[in-house]
């Protein structure tokens, strides 16, 4: 029975993904944070562990426990992440640190605590990636960053970690049905302040924000052609999947840049002067 172990599967994409690959056989690993999300993901039948993505020690007993009982992990999907919305310089350096230190940083952990059980099996990584890496938008720099650190770190693994037999896939999602929205929603509300200079803004920062799931594809949907991709002979570098996740970034790369900011600007509400 392949193994998968899959970070970030409270609810949307992660928790779809979990359920898609019990489904086709797998032995799921599944992580969440809250004691809650361990307990629903246990009743449904997954490995359930409750993990933070960051904490080094934790990441290195749960390789063991992989180790031990299968002795080796056939995909890693890197899915756990958060969307960071509001100006830039409203969320300062602290909101970008939790930021990359989540979507980025966290990629880099991850992958090097489960090394030696993906070398064995010559396995799969699969990073979360997002069209937001290559189309960015205002109200949305933190997050859009961090997702294109996510494309860059994925070219670069992929040529290390090769000689190793261990392939890399960089998933970029469009419009996904999740609870992205709500929960970049509250983060933004925490930013949008009278103190700030963006305040009169702020209609703008909420719809950037409610963005993501403008006609989302079902995370189920998503789920599915994904793991299609992962069971491929030959698994593709890049893909992208749900709505708008090909159209974005050819307009990113086919409009002139003033055209595609003046574009930006006016659907964000930043046009005129404050």
């Amino acid at each position: 029975m392949p193994v998968a172990l899959i970070t970030g599967c409270s609810s949307g994409i992660g928790r779809a993904l979990a359920d898609a690959f019990k489904v086709a056989g797998y032995s799921v690993w599944a992580t969440a944070r809250k004691p809650d999300d361990v307990a629903m993901l246990a009743s449904a039948g997954l490995t359930a562990v409750q993990l933070d993505v960051n904490d080094a020690g934790g990441l290195e007993q749960l390789a063991e426990r992989i180790n031990q009982q299968h002795g080796g992990l056939d995909v890693l999907i890197n899915n756990a992440g958060y969307g960071a919305m509001g100006p830039l310089l409203d969320g300062g350096v602290s909101a970008m640190q939790r930021q990359f230190e989540t979507n980025v940083f966290s990629i880099v952990g991850v992958t090097r605590a489960m090394f030696a059980v993906l070398r064995r099996a010559k396995g799969l990584v699969v990073n979360i990636g997002s069209v937001s890496g290559v189309l960015v938008t205002p109200f949305a720099g933190a997050y859009c960053a961090s997702k294109a650190a996510v494309h860059a770190l994925s070219d670069a693994l992929r040529m290390e970690l090769a000689p190793f037999g261990i392939r890399v896939m960089e998933v970029q999602p469009g419009a996904i049905q999740s609870s992205f929205a709500k929960n970049a929603g509250a983060e933004a509300e925490q930013l949008i302040t009278e103190q700030s200079p963006w305040f009169p803004l702020r209609e703008g920062i909420r719809a950037r924000a409610k963005a993501s799931q403008d006609k989302p594809t079902p995370a189920s949907e998503f789920a599915a052609e994904l793991l299609k991709a992962v069971q491929q002979s030959k698994p593709p570098r890049l893909i992208r999947i749900g709505n708008g996740s090909r159209a974005l970034p050819l307009l990113a790369t086919l409009l002139p840049k003033g055209l595609l900011e003046s574009t930006l600007m006016k659907r964000f509400g930043l046009r005129g002067n404050l």
